[in-house]
C-alpha cells in the first residue's frame, strides 16, 4: 500500500466526480451538491481514510488557530513548567501551540520568529535571548501580537509578563543573612539577561542593607554557553565550576554561604561541594532560585525561590487570547512574586 496521502483527487476520481465537488462536500460547504454525492463523497473519504489538510484550510482562509512559542532551551525544566501553562490555555481557547527551542541562538530565534509568521500564526509568546534593541520592530510592524515573558524586550508593543528577580533575591540573600551568614557568594552565567541582572542586584541590595561589602572573590559570574551542543548540562557543570573557585579561596575568606542565579547552578555547587569534602549545610550552605521539580530530589533538598512558572505560562496565555479577541489588556508588564521556599540545603550558622 502506498505510503502517500489520500487527496481530494484520489475521492474524486473514485466517485466520478470533480475535486471541486469533493472539497465542497468535506468543507460542509453551503454549494448545493445532491445527497446521493454527498453520500457517496463521504463513504469514499473514509473508506480511503482521507485525514484532511487542516493547516492548508486554515491558511487558505487566513484563520490560522496556531500560536508561537520560542524558548531558549527546551532542557530547562524552567521553561517545561511555563509551556504546560501556554499549552493548558491555548487548547481551551481552540489553538493548537507550536513550539520552537531556540538552542540559546539569538540567530535561530530570529529565524523561528520568521518561520512562524510565515506559517500565520495568531501571536507568538516568546521568552527572548537577544540583547539587541529594536530587533522585534519589524515583525511588530506586521500587525502580529507578542507577549515577552521572563526576560524584558524594550518595547511599548509588546506586553512585559515576568517575575520580580530583584526582589526575589532580596528575599534570599536576607534570608541568609537572618541565619547568621555574612560571607555570602553569588554564583551565575554571565549577566546578559534580565533575569540574571536584577538577581544579581537583589543580592546587593540585601548586602549593602545589611552593611557586608562582599570581596570581589565571592561574586563569580562567568561566560555564558558558547556551544549549545553542551548547553543542556551548561548551568549544572558552571555550578561546579564556580564553587571549585570559592573552595579555593583562604578558608577565612571563604563564603558560608552561596546564592546561586537558579537551581541547575546550584545542584552543580552542591555536587562539587560534597565531591571535595564540604558538608552542605554544615561548612556552606546553598539556596537556589526557580524551584524546578529537581530542587526537592536533591541532597540535601534545595531552599531555593519559588517562581510560580505554571502561571506564567497560564497569564501570559490568557492575555495573548485577550489581545487576539480585541479585548482590552489593562496591564503592558505583568510582574508575579516570589517567595522563598525552606528547605534543607540552608542552617543558621554562629559566627
Amino acid at each position: 500500500m502506498s505510503d502517500k496521502p489520500v487527496t481530494i483527487y484520489d475521492i474524486a476520481q473514485l466517485v466520478n466526480a470533480s475535486a471541486a465537488t469533493v472539497s465542497r462536500v468535506l468543507s460542509n460547504s453551503n454549494y448545493p451538491v445532491s445527497s446521493e454525492m454527498s453520500k457517496k463523497i463521504k463513504e469514499a473519504a473514509k473508506q480511503l481514510n482521507y485525514t484532511p489538510n487542516m493547516l492548508g484550510r486554515q491558511l487558505k482562509k487566513n484563520n490560522s488557530m496556531s500560536i508561537g512559542v520560542i524558548i531558549p532551551s527546551i532542557s530547562n525544566p524552567f521553561y517545561a513548567d511555563v509551556v504546560l501553562g501556554i499549552e493548558e490555555i491555548a487548547r481551551q481557547s481552540g489553538y493548537q501551540v507550536l513550539l520552537c527551542n531556540a538552542h540559546q541562538n539569538p540567530k535561530l530565534e530570529a529565524e523561528y520568529l520568521q518561520t512562524l509568521l510565515e506559517k500565520q500564526v495568531k501571536g507568538v509568546i516568546i521568552s527572548s535571548i537577544s540583547q539587541r534593541r529594536g530587533w522585534l520592530k519589524p515583525y511588530l510592524n506586521r500587525g502580529v501580537s507578542i507577549i515577552s515573558i521572563d526576560q524584558r524586550i524594550e518595547s511599548r508593543q509588546v506586553v512585559q509578563i515576568g517575575f520580580d528577580y530583584r526582589h526575589g533575591a532580596y528575599l534570599a540573600c536576607s534570608h541568609l543573612i537572618q541565619r547568621g551568614h555574612r560571607r555570602i557568594a553569588f554564583i551565575s552565567a554571565a549577566l546578559n539577561r534580565s533575569s540574571r541582572q536584577h538577581i544579581h542586584q537583589g543580592y546587593q541590595d540585601a548586602m549593602q542593607e545589611a552593611g557586608i561589602t562582599p570581596l570581589k572573590a565571592w561574586i563569580q559570574i562567568s561566560e555564558d554557553c558558547e556551544d549549545t551542543k553542551y548547553c543542556s548540562t551548561f548551568e549544572f557543570n558552571n555550578g561546579k565550576q564556580l564553587a571549585h573557585h570559592l573552595i579555593a579561596m583562604p578558608i577565612q575568606e571563604r563564603p558560608t554561604a552561596i546564592l546561586s542565579c537558579n537551581d541547575l547552578t546550584a545542584a552543580g555547587a552542591i555536587k562539587e561541594l560534597k565531591e571535595q569534602g564540604i558538608d552542605v549545610p554544615g561548612q556552606m550552605s546553598v539556596i537556589g532560585f526557580d524551584n524546578i521539580e529537581l530542587s526537592e530530589m536533591l541532597t540535601p533538598s534545595l531552599t531555593t525561590v519559588n517562581l510560580p512558572k505554571y502561571e506564567l505560562g497560564t497569564l501570559a496565555c490568557r492575555t495573548l487570547m485577550n489581545l487576539l479577541n480585541g479585548d482590552h489588556v489593562g496591564e503592558r508588564e505583568m510582574m508575579l512574586p516570589p517567595e522563598v521556599i525552606e528547605r534543607d540545603s540552608v542552617v543558621t550558622r554562629l559566627e
